[in-house]
């Protein structure tokens, strides 16, 4: 049986980018790069994959922009210093044996998505899924493992039911009630996550809270009612798309080494 790693690679690049206190710089992004391409190193070691799916944003608009242009608009753009490397940065991943797949409007996420689901209901083996992204964890649900590489530790059912209130399934339904201040995604107004999971498990998924919390005639019943709409849209932005076209084959993202 083989094992899928997929990395989710800005979501290492920008952690080790901004843990530097140094203003931006050339100096800056080459030394974080150099960082970088050592976790990514340390991550192959560390899981030993017979497959890796290294997954950067294209850059530019996405699907989820053309559905709700205010997407990310509060997100500070990347370093213009990094962003420039990272062309270089790619070059020396694929000297190393690893492909980047990067695909025009879609997100990392979503090609992180497609390809883990796509490996699992093929029956090939493990998939770990390299990130610290909170949206990616829905895929727990399908039998993927996720590996936090700056904490060093596993995250699982237990884990997300503990950090979130909810199973992983329900997760991408919980930030659409609660919404997603860092992607701009706005959720139901006075739903936090302590709110949105006592539905959730109260309920069902948000189809079933509209249907029940959502006719209640209290001040939430009524916010539910007011912001139907918003909620349904929330939910679309939060959901990974996982028919992409990734472009590539299974071989093409087999290490050498296996």
């Amino acid at each position: 049986m083989g094992k899928l790693l997929a990395i989710d690679g800005l979501n290492i690049v920008r952690r080790v980018y901004e843990a530097s206190p140094e203003p931006d710089s050339h100096e800056k992004a080459a030394l974080a790069l150099r960082h970088a391409l050592s976790s990514f190193r340390r991550l192959l070691e560390a899981h030993d994959p017979s497959h890796v799916l290294v997954a950067f944003d294209h850059g530019g608009p996405t699907w989820r922009h053309a559905l709700y242009p205010r997407y990310r608009e509060q997100r500070a753009p990347m370093p213009a210093f990094l962003r420039d490397a990272l062309p270089d940065f790619h070059a020396k991943l694929a000297a190393s044996g690893i492909r980047v797949v990067c695909v025009p409007e879609v997100e990392a996420d979503d090609v992180i998505g497609t390809g883990v689901l796509r490996w699992l209901a093929e029956g090939r083996g493990e998939a770990i899924v390299a990130s610290t992204d909170k949206d990616l964890h829905c895929l727990i649900a399908s039998g993927a493992l996720v590996w936090d590489h700056f904490k060093g530790e596993w995250h699982d059912d237990a884990w997300v039911r503990k950090r979130f209130g909810v199973a992983p399934e329900l997760l991408p339904d919980l930030l659409a009630l609660m919404g997603d201040v860092t992607d701009g995604v706005p959720g139901v107004s006075k739903v936090g996550m302590k709110t949105a999971a006592k539905l959730l498990n109260a309920y069902g998924d948000v189809d079933a809270v509209l249907a029940g919390a959502g006719i209640l005639k209290t001040p939430l019943g009524e916010r539910l009612r007011a912001e139907r709409t918003i909620l349904m849209l929330s939910r679309q932005l939060v959901r990974l798309k996982t028919d992409v076209q990734l472009g590539v084959t299974w071989n093409m993202l087999a290490l050498a080494a296996h």
